[in-house]
């Protein structure tokens, strides 16, 4: 069966093979991407540290590479003010479009606006810029949160103790809150004995802080809820050195090559997490703008499908990193998301 990923595969493997014998195929592909290599497009990203950012960054560069295009990447390293300026720095280069990566609502909304008044597609990933010209990328985060959820009722029963990691005004968490919320109301056994969480840098060593002061306050605990996984690596800290591992599942959100050397320690406490691929992020990233700049609508929110990982399926596998985890779970390793018939993919 032909697919519109496998019209896209072959697409890119004629491009890689024939672009100079064959004007004819350029023809085929939407302007501007029939002289892809006018196209200029820009990331400007407010987080960039750590595997996930790392790995988000590779997807946007495979798939900007797979259109043929130029693509400009700014980091503001966190700088709230220097990632409104880099917006004006990539309106100024005169791209075509621009991705922007997290950062804050009131420091970029005004600056979202002036690269639509330039006429400039715009996509956010993980940032909400209060602009209806812009597509949301997002990861589902409700779905996030129920799949690990689901498995922690599917591995505890319908009844038992919890500590929820948990901090208030971040979107996304907020969002992974309001399933917490419906989970605990679909289930009266489950009791919510300790609720807390920090986002203060180191995030990890923060949480595990806080989390030594519930475990010794609420020894009965026998789930924690933790998702995101910077909480999850602080709780399985506490956890570890309290001795509770064999008494305590960790269930949370989001994955790494070293979330994955952790859940896999014999005795683990991580039971699960669920996450989707950030380089599969960052690829749907790139269609997504790519479809707006072919004129084209990919959608208000552009949502990619997580997977859930557990700790039994990595040990099942032998899977030691992200590459092992894409090759041995399909399903983490492609999102058919924001794909037309005439998108090249990148090679695997």
């Amino acid at each position: 069966m032909i697919t519109r990923r496998s019209l896209g595969k072959l697409a890119l493997g004629l491009i890689g093979a024939a672009a100079l014998a064959s004007p004819v195929l350029a023809q085929t592909m939407p302007a501007p991407f029939d002289n892809p290599g006018e196209v200029k497009i820009a990331l400007v990203r407010y987080l960039s540290t750590g595997d996930f950012f790392q790995a988000y960054l590779s997807g946007v560069e495979a798939q900007a590479k797979a259109l043929g295009v130029d693509l400009r990447v700014l980091d503001s390293r966190q700088d709230a003010a220097l990632q409104a300026d880099m917006v004006d720095q990539a309106i100024a280069l005169g791209v075509d479009g621009i991705i922007i990566q997290h950062g804050l609502t009131e420091s970029m909304k005004e600056a979202a606006q002036r690269a639509v008044d330039a006429g400039i597609k715009v996509v956010a990933f993980d940032v909400n810029v209060e602009n209806p010209a812009i597509p949301q990328i997002e990861q589902s985060d409700r779905d996030l949160a129920r799949l690990a959820l689901e498995q922690a009722i599917k591995d505890n029963g319908e009844a038992w103790k919890a500590g929820y990691v948990y901090v208030a005004g971040i979107a996304p968490l907020d969002r992974r809150d309001e399933t917490w919320k419906e989970f605990k109301a679909k289930y009266a056994g489950i009791e919510e004995k300790a609720m807390f969480g920090t986002l203060d840098n180191p995030i990890a060593n923060s949480v595990a802080n806080q989390a030594r002061s519930v475990l010794a306050a609420n020894p009965d605990i026998t789930v924690m809820f933790a998702p995101y996984d910077e909480f999850a690596k602080g709780v399985k800290i506490a956890v570890d050195e309290a001795g509770m591992s064999s008494s305590i599942k960790i269930y949370s959100a989001d994955i790494s090559t070293s979330d994955i050397a952790a859940m896999r320690e014999p005795g683990s406490a991580w039971a699960a997490t669920a996450a989707t691929n950030p380089a599969v992020v960052g690829q749907v990233s790139v269609r997504a703008l790519a479809m707006m700049l072919a004129g084209e609508d990919p959608g208000k929110s552009v949502i990619v499908p997580p997977t859930l990982i557990t700790q039994a399926q990595l040990n099942e596998n032998d899977i030691k990193n992200m590459e092992d985890l894409s090759a041995k779970l399909p399903q983490f390793a492609h999102a058919e998301v924001a794909v037309p018939a005439w998108m090249p993919l990148p090679v695997k």
